[in-house]
């Protein structure tokens, strides 16, 4: 035994330099792979939640045709209150909305925006604030992106760990007709929103969003719903360019 112990200490003496390079290299390595690990667990996590307020869907025609159809257009806001109960912080990059046509089954845009989704990826201007009445009060309600018309801070997309933002996003689908409108029942339109942090991260909720009029929504916003004819008054709606799901790209 003390023999074997005699020889152990031979070698160990003879190679402490090698013996020191394999410990270095193998604190090196213990530490990169913490790191990697420490790195994928902090990130941030959005929690996201609609508030009672101008949470609303809206189908409303707008007197022309195309075509032989009668063109409509959708309008969607809602309020949403985004905490970040992630381990790291980051900043709201962008709001999309997504949601199926109330296309008969079968059909190509069935397939593509029946069982899948159409995308809203691009807020619209909203040309005034939301607001209710409160007795002879009025209460405006904050954007999320967009400055209202009081002058104030602008809107502070960042959320450090534990933070939490609220604010309004607005949406208008461009000129469409036929069922290319949200499908809904018992009066409300299942929205799928994603909020996409500055890292590349997408947060998912479903929530249920009540179907209302158009003057129930211009209750809240009395421009619900004009901000295409505004903004586009001398250019032609179909020929904006337009995204990947051929929605036109409004001016911001």
């Amino acid at each position: 035994m003390q023999d074997n112990i005699s020889t152990l200490r031979s070698i160990i003496n003879e190679n402490q330099g090698i013996l020191s390079i394999v410990l270095f290299t193998i604190s090196i390595f213990i530490g990169w792979i913490s790191g990697i690990f420490s790195s994928i667990r902090r990130r941030p996590k959005f929690k996201i939640e609609c508030i009672p307020g101008p949470t609303l869907v809206c189908t409303y025609g707008t007197g022309n045709p195309h075509n032989g159809h009668d063109i409509h257009r959708t309008g969607i806001v809602i309020y949403l209150k985004i905490s970040n109960i992630g381990s790291a912080a980051s900043s709201i990059e962008s709001v999309a909305l997504g949601y199926r046509w109330h296309i008969q089954p079968l059909r190509w845009l069935w397939w593509r925006y029946g069982i899948r989704r159409f995308w809203l990826r691009h807020q619209t201007t909203a040309l005034q604030d939301f607001r209710v009445e409160i007795g002879d009060q009025i209460k405006l309600y904050p954007f999320l992106f967009q400055r209202g018309s009081i002058p104030s801070a602008p809107p502070d997309t960042y959320l450090g760990i534990g933070q939490s933002t609220n604010g309004i996003v607005y949406f208008e689908q461009s000129d469409s007709w036929g069922a290319c409108f949200p499908t809904s029942r018992k009066r409300a339109t299942k929205i799928k929103i994603c909020v996409v942090d500055t890292f590349g991260g997408h947060h998912f909720q479903s929530v249920s969003v009540p179907r209302v009029p158009l003057d129930e929504a211009r209750k809240f916003n009395p421009s619900f719903g004009l901000t295409i004819d505004k903004i586009n008054d001398n250019i032609g709606v179909f020929d904006l360019p337009a995204d990947d799901d051929g929605n036109p790209i409004l001016k911001r």
